[in-house]
């Protein structure tokens, strides 16, 4: 033994620091479209490419509109997934 002293961290000691082990934390919840503080801003290049797609499996070329915002590009996104049984 060399008489150096490791910091290793234990699985139960990370575990004991970590905000997600709390039960009561809310912060990384699923939250509803319509609570996302980016939900103005404009859908993302996934969003449009994953909303186009679905949009042409569900045989619904009108639910694609490039000028959605994410918010509600992500409730389409939802309610097509549901309509194809990708949900």
């Amino acid at each position: 033994m060399t008489g150096k002293t490791t910091s290793k961290t234990t699985k139960d000691q990370a575990a004991a620091e970590s905000p997600k082990v709390d039960p009561t934390d809310e912060s990384n919840r699923i939250k509803d479209p319509d609570e996302w503080t980016t939900g103005a801003e404009p859908m993302t290049g996934a969003q449009a490419s994953y909303l186009k797609t679905l949009s042409e499996q569900a045989k619904a070329p009108e639910a694609f509109e490039a000028d959605l915002d994410k918010a509600e590009a992500s409730k389409r996104i939802d309610a097509l997934r549901k309509d194809t049984g990708k949900a």
